[in-house]
């Protein structure tokens, strides 16, 4: 199976994408295996992490392989064949850079650009997005996810990242959401492995409540 269909079924399924950024590499193997634990399938570390192509490595061997491991905030094309060196799986962008987008796909990544309006959404799934990041979500909020969804109908995958909350994802669902990606309200540098369990529980229960009713 392709890293983009991956990428696909599991957003389907389990629907949250655990934002890991500032972690080190020698926590991250720990984290990773907490958030599995919580039920969470989807990591990325952003590349303005601590040496996280290590971390990267260090999730991706620890990890069973109903995970995806990647990397968020990537910037550059060049960055793509590091991160799959790295074991990386899936790309995560804050813009929709044709370029990045490219790169991403050539070799075989799975990749989630980041947009803010109908015209870079659709100009990002005319460079090959497998996922829509829709960035930042809270200035966007479900009522703009609804207007969205009147163009971008499924299997347009939308995935609000910004401010979420176990307590907005309802609200994000019903306006049509596929996925969340789930930043500071998850982890943030320095947490502990039971911290962000504990956290990612609460997510998980949040999404399955929330999905079963939609």
């Amino acid at each position: 199976m392709t890293h983009s269909l991956l990428f696909r079924q599991t957003l389907s399924t389990h629907g949250l994408i655990a934002i890991l950024r500032g972690v080190r590499p020698e926590e991250a193997a720990t984290i990773g295996l907490a958030l599995h634990a919580a039920g969470i399938r989807l990591i990325e570390v952003p590349l303005n992490s601590p040496d996280p192509l290590r971390s990267i490595r260090a999730l991706r061997d620890a990890l069973p392989e109903d995970t995806l491991v990647g990397a968020g905030t990537v910037l550059r094309p060049e960055s793509c064949a590091e991160i799959a060196d790295a074991g990386g799986q899936l790309v995560v962008m804050p813009h929709g850079d044709a370029a990045v987008i490219a790169a991403a796909k050539a070799i075989g990544l799975a990749c989630a650009p980041g947009v803010a309006t109908p015209t870079e959404a659709f100009a990002a799934l005319a460079a090959g997005a497998d996922v829509l990041k829709m960035f930042p979500a809270e200035t966007l909020g479900p009522v703009g996810l609804k207007a969205w969804r009147a163009v971008l109908t499924p299997p347009v995958a939308i995935v609000p990242v910004g401010g979420i909350t176990p307590d907005s994802l309802a609200s994000y669902l019903a306006a049509g959401a596929s996925g969340f990606g789930l930043g500071s309200a998850l982890y943030r540098a320095g947490d502990r492995a039971d911290e962000v369990s504990r956290r990612a529980a609460a997510f998980v229960l949040a999404w399955q409540a929330a999905h079963s009713a939609h």
